[in-house]
């Protein structure tokens, strides 16, 4: 955070207001007429990229020309500024950490999957070797479709576990199945050869094991994860 800026706006009667313990680090100043005058462009901008009418490749090359950028690009700038300091200012908010739990929460989620994908993209100490953009994005589409899989079938032995403990009269609280993480990877053997017979068993899902006695006193069932 220390390496942070944080950026004002001053109205536009031109006085400067008063930020109170923030002025010391609110020094830098927005320029609110790049982003008034390319307003128009930006909506256009936004709404195509929305649409999905060009990509976000094209769209960096408009920002920048020869190393710097335009005019347009100016103004993303500016504006970007905006966000990032009501970001900044949310994360530091020292009576209201609802924002702050998200971003962590979000984040966990993240780690989580990028650690699945480090385990299965074992091969070549998980780096991908291709030379051509093609071939990068093809290892790059495979590796995704592979930690859906892992993520699905997850996901449906994880709801087939829960079902059973509640039919065993096993109490699984709701928030705590909320939290459970169809990201776990200590049971997946990435090693060997594989098979693909069928989309999905033709006797249903797997048998499950069998739930153990609770002690007294542990009727609820806890999961790490999100």
């Amino acid at each position: 955070m220390g390496d942070q800026r944080f950026w004002r706006a001053d109205p536009p009667d031109g006085s400067t207001p008063t930020y109170g313990p923030l002025d010391a680090i609110a020094r830098n100043k927005i320029n609110r007429q790049k982003i008034a005058t390319h307003w128009s462009d930006m909506t256009r901008v936004a709404g195509s990229l929305v649409t999905n009418q060009v990509r976000a490749y094209d769209l960096l090359r408009m920002f920048a020309r020869n190393g710097r950028p335009t005019p347009l690009g100016q103004a993303f700038a500016e504006y970007g500024r905006i966000d990032k300091t009501l970001h900044l200012l949310s994360i530091l908010d020292p009576i209201d950490d609802t924002y702050r739990r998200q971003l962590n929460k979000q984040l966990t989620v993240q780690e989580s999957r990028h650690r699945l994908a480090r385990k299965i993209c074992h091969g070549a100490s998980g780096q991908i070797r291709k030379a051509s953009r093609e071939g990068q994005e093809d290892r790059l589409a495979a590796l995704g479709l592979v930690v859906n899989a892992v993520t699905l079938w997850n996901s449906r032995y994880l709801s087939a576990a829960v079902d059973q403990l509640r039919a065993q009269s096993v109490p699984v609280k709701d928030e705590d199945a909320a939290r459970l993480s169809p990201l776990g990877h200590a049971h997946v053997n990435v090693l060997g050869r594989y098979a693909i017979a069928s989309s999905a068993p033709a006797e249903g899902l797997r048998q499950l094991g069998e739930i153990p006695d609770l002690p007294d006193g542990e009727g609820t069932v806890e999961e790490e994860g999100v």
